[in-house]
């Protein structure tokens, strides 16, 4: 019923910038809550931010400053901008969209996921 489609992951230096997307589709009345995600190798996913349906907005610590996540309400795309990039922040990014169905039910779902290394 609901897809959500991560892109714009990829290589970077260590100090570049790089944008993530989450689009998602299907039976959507709106998106609640969408947060982004990662995990590292051998390490447990972890919260990087997350955005509500009135623009509030959460970071977890380590990226507070340096990343910021926004969304176009109208397409049900979230962003990721990702500054000041490091080599501990290499991981798949994972979004996650709580959807209000069309039909009122409310569910979670997942992307693919998308990596992002960044090089030393």
């Amino acid at each position: 019923q609901v897809q959500v489609v991560e892109s714009g992951g990829g290589l970077v230096q260590a100090g570049g910038s790089l944008r993530l997307s989450c689009a998602a589709s299907g039976s959507i009345f709106k998106i609640n809550v969408a947060s982004w995600y990662r995990q590292a190798p051998g390490s447990q996913r972890e919260l990087v931010a997350s955005i509500t349906s009135g623009g509030m907005t959460n970071y977890a610590d380590s990226m507070k400053g340096r990343f910021t996540i926004s969304r176009a309400s109208a397409k049900n795309t979230v962003f990721l901008q990702m500054n000041s990039l490091k080599p501990e922040d290499t991981a798949v990014y994972y979004c996650n969209a709580n959807v209000v169905l069309t039909t009122g039910y409310e569910y979670s779902y997942w992307g693919q996921g998308t990596q992002v290394t960044v090089s030393s």
